[in-house]
């Protein structure tokens, strides 16, 4: 199976910049994971007991935006995101056939951005038994609106940045 919309980590650029310091400015806190199932933003996957990891603050819109010229004003969130302590790889797949943490019954929110960087809708998704199906069809209506060119996926429950898709 092959995503239409498939999510993007946080690209690798970024990663070396928040693990020196991230959007707050703060220095990270690595430490060893001694529970696993931290949500990994960086490889979109979740960490296993042991992963060195770090909780860290990052502004999905903000290098995307100075890279293009979009200027999100006040859309420029940041919020905690957990990632690997060092270079991981990035995912497995470069390409992942799935969404991660699409588990059902966990609630997650779709931000559509324009080019501007503004949010232009949002919907909130209950991931049903068929998880990955809910995502594609949410993220083909998301995408149906002209003006999106990004989506950001978040859990409802902590409002945690998940992951990205761009349009296709």
């Amino acid at each position: 199976m092959t995503t239409t919309f498939p999510p993007v980590p946080i690209p690798f650029a970024t990663l070396r910049e928040l693990r020196v310091r991230d959007d707050a400015g703060k220095p990270p806190s690595p430490y060893t994971d001694d529970e696993g199932g931290a949500p990994l933003r960086c490889c979109l996957r979740s960490s296993t007991v042991g992963d060195r990891i770090a909780l860290l603050s990052y502004a999905p819109l903000r290098r995307w935006a100075a890279r293009t010229g979009a200027d999100p004003g006040a859309y420029d969130e940041q919020g905690p995101v957990f990632v690997h302590a060092e270079d991981c790889g990035g995912p497995a797949d470069q390409h992942p056939a799935d969404y991660p943490w699409a588990r059902p019954g966990a609630l997650r929110v779709l931000r559509r951005y324009d080019s501007r960087g503004h949010i232009t809708g949002g919907r909130l998704l209950e991931l049903p038994d068929d998880a990955q199906a809910a995502f594609a069809h949410a993220l083909a209506e998301a995408f149906a609106d002209l003006a999106t060119a990004q989506v950001h996926v978040r859990a409802v429950e902590y409002g945690c940045y998940h992951f990205r898709v761009d349009r296709p």
